[in-house]
């Protein structure tokens, strides 16, 4: 998919609250680095997992259906064969995100199909804080 750079660097400008779907905090795994790095960056992270109550000494969600406030990115570190269940919860949040952003290596054509009609950037194969440091943007 091809992505207009500009359009991107300016919806990415309005990010400050990133909900991570996978979230652990074990040392070497990349969402543990990448997370660390994004809230380092100044973004408030959102951890969610289904069975933890804190990840990185945050209040961890079980689904992003039960965030209680608005969040900008929707960020996936889950196998795509997840993320259509994923993009079915995002449907029913109060306020959708900006962006339902799957990591590196991740594609799900179904979960693009589902978000299709909505406002929802959906980003695939793209890691979030890479982006963020490569655009320079901070919130």
């Amino acid at each position: 998919m091809l992505i207009d750079e500009k359009k991107l660097a300016a919806q990415l400008r309005e990010v400050k609250t990133v909900a991570v779907v996978g979230a652990v905090d074990k040392p070497n795994r990349p969402v543990d680095r990448v997370a660390r790095e994004m809230m380092d960056m100044g973004f408030t992270v959102v951890p969610v997992h289904p069975t933890r109550s804190e990840v990185w000494g945050l209040e961890t969600y079980t689904s992003v259906i039960h965030i209680p406030f608005a969040v900008d990115v929707v960020d996936l570190f889950r196998n795509a064969n997840f993320c259509p269940g994923h993009a079915r919860e995002v449907l029913q949040m109060k306020t959708p995100p900006k962006f339902f952003w799957m990591q590196s290596g991740v594609f799900s054509q179904e979960a693009r199909e589902l978000l299709a009609h909505t406002d929802i950037e959906v980003i695939e194969d793209r890691c979030l804080k890479v982006e963020l440091a490569r655009l320079g943007i901070r919130p």
